[in-house]
């Protein structure tokens, strides 16, 4: 993660700490006298109302009387102030009662006719704009830039650069004109030909550039710009901001907003958002702390989209709902115009799971409601389990999408509904290969691991390129199976498809080999890694720990330590079991109490179950049940079963395996495991009555022994044996020839 100046002061904060931190925000800003800005509407005098009813009621006679009658001691004024209430009532929506007034004033000049032309453009009636124009007594260069803006902006800009080649004279404003248009209709090569050919440039002119070549993801050509602009304004700044972070260059983003001479509320809400949408949650909240603490700077709608969404990363369901209260208190629920806000809510509490809030949002404003709203809620009711009501409204939906068909695919794997995913699939209009994926990642989580390569070559097969995180999906597949010939199959095919591998692959790759068996190979993809995150080291750690490579899986751990990652309880957990395989138990003291000591990480269960390992496998039986009566945790079945698990079958602890079983039968009576082992230290140690009694109590009990499991991969498919089947004569043949095989 970046370095952002926020980030030491959450590394010194536990997670609760830095939710007390946000929470005074309730405080800091919801209980603040603040006020939000309103859309803002045009007053009128009760005059001007009075005109206004006559117009649209086409009493031109009484609204002409009302007009000659309205204040003015020259005609001149009287024109100012007949203009001025045309824009009036065209910037209310009241174009054609405004087009009534310019109709009935006795005098016009050049600025009613700019007026009236504004009006039109404004209102989108072009063809009564261009016909206003083409009757202009004179124009001027407002009249020509008011005509290229709106020609631009219907998107007719051939037609705009015409009128541009025509134009008698043009100021810059102008040519800023033609430059947006050409802009705004993607066509940013010809604008930067007028940008260069203009005779004299403002800031302007330097930022409607710059803002092109953000819009288009041309970030360094804007970096050049910018740096050659001598006059910056708050605009210009804010625009290589959104910029960067467009981009995903989130740092050099925050570098530029430090920099900032004049930051306003537009210019902190880029830098949330940028926070934000690239899923730096916390800094988002952070910075927003900081507005508040050092301006005067009041937060916009825009603002509040952004720490909803970054509520919603943290998961802070607290701090969403007092930001949703605020909205609803400043009256901001309401100025929704385009559905952002709403939308915004939905996916914060779809993602906190409180679908009774999301859905009161959701059908409240279903006129603005989009697919992407849909798709929030439909994931929603999966995260909580509630798949008949994502059911419900998938079945609603007008339009569907792409996500909307793999989030139900999806929905139904996760409820182990199998067949159910497979129709929605089949029935799918358009597969992509996400939904592949998709398919492909609920067979092998539902363990249909033949299902899974066959939808594998399907999908090569309608010619679907995979993508890197299906690759992904089937080395965890080849590894759970530890079939490395599958796994190396995989391998190939990605070194042939997919010309750069990532970080997430490298891990995959990583960790499948390893529980192949193969750890050479995995080591070797480790060494060659350009760089290693958490994941990675932890791979590496667990590879060799599980390969009983104790002392190579302390030298990755002290490597990891080396290049600065800090390691995380399942880091320590593979070195825990590593220093079990070997018997370590020094080394394994010092790492139990540097998890607490020095990174401040509270051991789990496994962790103890480990450190009992290590004590167990070296002898030390009594120094283990000692460790076990001393933790200040519930001690469960896995502590005893572990204890009980590296007791040996002599008479030398015979007697701490019968406490731990006692212990273990007490917390889980029909624990067959547990039966056996004590039946077996019994007859170890002669106590034959003990074991009659033993196995009786299992028979009343119905318990049964889990019998051995083996298997075979055979042309892709996985044959498993359990111990006492009955073999059938594929098998026994089977059996015979590999027997001869061997002996040959």
């Amino acid at each position: 993660m970046p370095a952002f100046c926020f980030r030491a002061l959450k590394f010194s904060l536990p997670r609760t700490s830095l939710y007390l931190l946000f929470c005074s925000l309730h405080v800091r800003f919801f209980n603040s006298p603040t006020t939000f800005s309103k859309t803002h509407h045009v007053k009128l005098t009760f005059n001007e109302y009075q005109l206004l009813q006559c117009l649209s009621k086409c009493r031109i006679q009484d609204a002409n009387n009302l007009l000659n009658k309205m204040p003015g001691r020259s005609p001149h004024s009287r024109v100012v102030y007949w203009t001025s209430l045309l824009t009036k009532y065209s910037r209310s929506g009241f174009i054609d009662e405004a087009r009534a007034v310019f109709d009935i004033m006795p005098e016009r000049n050049i600025v009613s006719y700019n007026a009236m032309l504004s009006g039109f453009l404004q209102c989108g009636k072009l063809s009564e704009a261009m016909r206003l124009f083409e009757e202009m007594p004179e124009r001027n260069v407002v009249s020509w830039t008011s005509m290229l803006y709106g020609l631009a902006d219907s998107g007719m800009i051939y037609e705009a650069r015409r009128l541009f080649e025509e134009m008698p004279e043009r100021n810059v404003v102008s040519w800023n004109a033609m430059i947006a248009g050409l802009i705004r209709n993607g066509d940013l090569e010809d604008a930067r030909l007028v940008f260069h050919n203009m005779p004299v440039k403002n800031v302007a002119s330097w930022n409607a550039m710059i803002a092109g070549y953000v819009e288009n993801d041309r970030i360094e050509e804007a970096r050049i710009l910018f740096e050659e602009m001598e006059d910056r304004n708050v605009i210009t700044w804010t625009s290589m901001i959104a910029g960067y972070c467009r981009a995903g260059e989130v740092e050099e983003g925050y570098f530029l907003f430090q920099r900032t001479p004049n930051r306003n509320v537009v210019s902190w809400t880029a830098m949330i958002g940028g926070f934000a949408w690239n899923g730096f949650y916390e800094d988002a909240l952070f910075l927003f702390l900081e507005m508040k603490r050092s301006s005067d700077i009041i937060p916009n709608a825009e603002t509040l989209i952004s720490l909803a969404y970054a509520c919603a990363g943290v998961g802070f369901h607290l701090l969403g709902k007092q930001l949703h209260a605020q909205l609803i208190i400043k009256g901001l629920d309401n100025d929704d115009y385009d559905g952002r806000l709403s939308k915004s809510l939905i996916y914060m509490y779809s993602s906190f799971g409180f679908m009774d809030c999301a859905h009161f949002i959701f059908s409240k404003n279903s006129n603005n409601n989009v697919i992407q709203s849909c798709n929030c809620m439909i994931n929603g009711y999966i995260r909580i389990g509630q798949l008949e009501k994502a059911q419900n409204l998938f079945d609603m939906m007008p339009i569907r999408d792409k996500i909307t068909w793999t989030s139900m695919i999806d929905g139904y794997f996760r409820a182990g509904n199998v067949s159910k995913a497979r129709y929605l699939f089949h029935i799918m209009p358009e597969k992509d290969a996400v939904a592949w994926t998709a398919m492909i990642s609920g067979h092998v989580e539902n363990e249909h691991f033949d299902e899974a390569t066959y939808l594998f070559s399907d999908m090569q097969t309608h010619g679907v390129s995979p993508l890197s995180s299906t690759y992904s999906i089937l080395f965890g597949a080849a590894g759970a199976m530890a079939c490395l010939d599958q796994g190396m199959q995989f391998h190939g095919m990605l070194i042939k498809t997919l010309s750069d591998k990532d970080l997430i692959l490298d891990n995959s790759l990583i960790s499948m080999y390893a529980k192949c068996g193969d750890i050479q190979t995995a080591y070797r993809i480790f060494s060659h890694m350009t760089s290693h995150d958490l994941i990675s080291w932890n791979s590496m750690i667990m590879g060799f720990s599980h390969h009983g490579l104790a002392n190579e899986a302390l030298k990755v751990f002290e490597a990891m330590l080396e290049s600065g990652t800090h390691p995380n309880s399942v880091t320590f957990l593979g070195i825990l079991s590593a220093c079990g395989h070997a018997g370590l138990i020094a080394q394994g003291w010092e790492l139990l109490n540097t998890m607490t000591n020095v990174y401040a990480i509270q051991p789990g269960l496994e962790h103890y179950i480990c450190m009992i390992n290590i004590l167990g496998r070296a002898g030390k039986v009594k120094e283990a049940e000692e460790f076990i009566l001393g933790l200040q945790v519930e001690r469960n079945q896995a502590i005893w079963g572990a204890l009980l698990g590296v007791c040996n079958l002599g008479e030398k602890n015979a007697d701490i395996a019968e406490r731990a079983a006692t212990r273990l039968l007490e917390v889980d009576p029909l624990n067959a495991s547990a039966h056996v082992l004590l039946s077996n230290i019994y007859a170890a140690s002669g106590q034959h009555v003990e074991v009659q009694n033993l196995r009786k109590e299992m028979c009343l009990k119905g318990l049964r022994k889990v019998p051995g499991c083996s298997w075979i991969v055979i042309n892709g498919r996985a044959n498993v044996f359990l111990s006492g089947d009955k073999l059938d004569s594929e098998v026994t043949e089977m059996l015979l020839f590999l027997s001869h095989f061997g002996d040959g």
